[in-house]
C-alpha cells in the first residue's frame, strides 16, 4: 500500500513526467538522424537549396576596338592673327572721322583725316623752289656746255635741284599721312578721339583687327614639348557657346618656354566665318598629341577608381571575373584600356558596388533599358 501511495503522490508524478521527457528526446534524436522529420529542410537536398545564390542582375556594355587620340587638356585664349592701336604719323586737329565703330574695312581705307593746310601750303612753296631750282639748272648747263661756266657752278646747281625735289617729296609725303588708313582689312574697333581733336603722333586713335581666321592660344606644360608639331588639331569650346566645338590647327610652337610657368606658347588657327570668336574670350582646350587605331575602349562607367589600381568587372561564363587595368586616353566617357580585358568582353556598367569573383550575375545590355 505504500508503494502505491509514493508513485501516485508528488514525486511520482514528477518522476513520469522525467520520464516522458528523455522518451521524447530519444524519438526527435532518431528522427533527425534518419531525416525522417525534415525538420532541416528535407534533409540534403534541403541544405544544398538554402547555400545557393540567384544571379544578380547586371547592365554591361562590350569593350570594343576604336580609334583613339592623346590629348593634352588646357586653358588659353582667342587672339586676332593680326591687331593694332592706330596712331597718327603726322601731329595736328582732326578734321574728319571716316568711320563707324564696329565697320567692317578693306586695306587702305581712309579712316580720318588731319588738318593739312599748313602742310599743303608748304608744299606748294616747295614746288615753286623745285621748278625755280630746276630753271637754274638748265642755265648752268646751257652755260656750261659753251664753256662760261665752271664745273663746280654745275654741281652747285644740280645739288640744288635735288634738295628741292627731296623738299617737296618729303612734304607731299607728310600730307598724304594727314589720312590714316587702315593697314590690312579688320574690323574698327572702340574709337578714342573725336572730330576736332588735338593728335600727336604719341595719340591712340582706334583698334582695328582681323576677324577671320582667328587663333586659339594655349600654354602646353614644358613636359609635353617632345609631341608638339605643326598642323596638330586643337579642339576648343568657348563660354559662350555652350556645347559647341570649334577647331584649329597648330602653326606657331613658340621655341622658348616661359620660365615663370614652364609651359610652351602653342598658337592654332581656327576658321571664324560666322564671327562668333572674339579676342580675348577664355577657351578650354583639347591638342591631339597622337592617335591609335584599334585601340580597346570601355564605358567610364565600367572603371573602379581604386587607391592602388583601376579595376573593372568582366562577365566570363554567367560569372563575375575582377580585372585589373591599365587605362590610357580618354575621351566624352570613353575609357582605353592597355591592359586587362579583350575586345568583345562583356563589362559590368552598372551594380558595380554589389560585384565579388565568382558571383553568378544576370547580364543584361545597357541599351535595353528605355
Amino acid at each position: 500500500m505504500s508503494t502505491m501511495a509514493g508513485q501516485g503522490g508528488p514525486v511520482g508524478r514528477r518522476r513520469g513526467a522525467l520520464v516522458g521527457i528523455v522518451l521524447a528526446a530519444i524519438v526527435l534524436v532518431a528522427g533527425v538522424a534518419s531525416g525522417g522529420f525534415g525538420l532541416l529542410g528535407g534533409g540534403t537536398d534541403g541544405a544544398a537549396g538554402a547555400g545557393s545564390m540567384p544571379p544578380m542582375p547586371v547592365d554591361v556594355d562590350t569593350a570594343r576596338r576604336d580609334t583613339v587620340v592623346d590629348a593634352v587638356r588646357v586653358t588659353g585664349r582667342i587672339e586676332a592673327v593680326q591687331a593694332v592701336d592706330l596712331r597718327p604719323d603726322e601731329e595736328g586737329r582732326i578734321t574728319e572721322l571716316l568711320f563707324r565703330e564696329g565697320q567692317f574695312v578693306t586695306q587702305g581705307t581712309p579712316l580720318l583725316r588731319i588738318d593739312d593746310a599748313m602742310l599743303r601750303a608748304q608744299a606748294d612753296r616747295a614746288e615753286a623752289d623745285r621748278d625755280l631750282a630746276r630753271q637754274q639748272l638748265e642755265r648752268v648747263r646751257r652755260l656750261r656746255a659753251e664753256n662760261a661756266s665752271s664745273a663746280a657752278d654745275l654741281e652747285r646747281a644740280e645739288a640744288a635741284a635735288r634738295s628741292s625735289e627731296a623738299g617737296l617729296a618729303l612734304l607731299q609725303l607728310q600730307v598724304e599721312r594727314t589720312t590714316v588708313r587702315a593697314p590690312f582689312g579688320g574690323v574698327v574697333g572702340q574709337r578714342f578721339v573725336s572730330a576736332g581733336d588735338y593728335v600727336t603722333t604719341a595719340t591712340r586713335l582706334l583698334t582695328l583687327q582681323t576677324v577671320d581666321p582667328q587663333r586659339a592660344v594655349i600654354e602646353v606644360p614644358e613636359r609635353y614639348a617632345g609631341q608638339l608639331r605643326r598642323g596638330q588639331v586643337v579642339e576648343f569650346s568657348v563660354a559662350a557657346y555652350p556645347g559647341q566645338v570649334f577647331q584649329a590647327e597648330v602653326e606657331f610652337i613658340d621655341p622658348v618656354v616661359q620660365p615663370a610657368s614652364r609651359t610652351i606658347v602653342v598658337k592654332a588657327r581656327a576658321r571664324n566665318p560666322g564671327e562668333l570668336l572674339k579676342p580675348g574670350m577664355f577657351i578650354e582646350a583639347r591638342l591631339a598629341t597622337a592617335r591609335r587605331a584599334n585601340a580597346i575602349v570601355v564605358p567610364e562607367d565600367a572603371v573602379q577608381p581604386l587607391r592602388t589600381a583601376n579595376v573593372l568587372w568582366a562577365v566570363v561564363d554567367g560569372k563575375a571575373s575582377r580585372r585589373v587595368v591599365q587605362l590610357g586616353a580618354r575621351s566624352q566617357g570613353i575609357v582605353e584600356v592597355v591592359s586587362g580585358v579583350e575586345a568583345g568582353e562583356l563589362v559590368v556598367v552598372g551594380g558595380l558596388e554589389r560585384m565579388a569573383e565568382g558571383m553568378p550575375v544576370a547580364a543584361q545590355s545597357r541599351s535595353a533599358h528605355p
